[in-house]
């Protein structure tokens, strides 16, 4: 059974933004909030040059990078085409309106 760390509330991500949350090891993970109230979390690096996601442009399930526009998919972490790569995504479970990640991607997943 997974453990499950709350972040926040849903309302505290900005809609049609992201909220960053601190790990102990490795980069920060984006925890985005789309038009529809969906939550999504990703590696805060794009696949690309390593942009901030977190400081992009939210739009239906989609994140633009800011540092080239490079579409990322929120559901899977992937840049559209002609772009290829992809950016660790992380499973996201909402409970009486929390964010909450799993603890083990959390500590595990994407670490330099």
């Amino acid at each position: 059974m997974s453990e499950w760390k709350t972040i926040c509330k849903v309302e505290d991500i900005p809609m049609l933004g992201a909220r960053r949350v601190r790990r102990a090891q490795g980069h920060e993970v984006a925890v985005f909030r789309n038009a529809e109230n969906k939550v999504f979390a990703l590696l805060d690096r794009c696949p690309h040059k390593g942009g901030p996601l977190s400081q992009g442009i939210v739009y239906g399930d989609t994140v633009a990078c800011p540092l080239h526009n490079w579409q990322i998919g929120l559901t899977d972490g992937c840049a559209q085409a002609p772009d290829v790569g992809c950016a660790q995504r992380f499973a996201v479970r909402i409970q009486d309106g929390e964010v909450a990640l799993n603890a083990e991607e959390l500590s595990t997943l994407a670490l330099d």
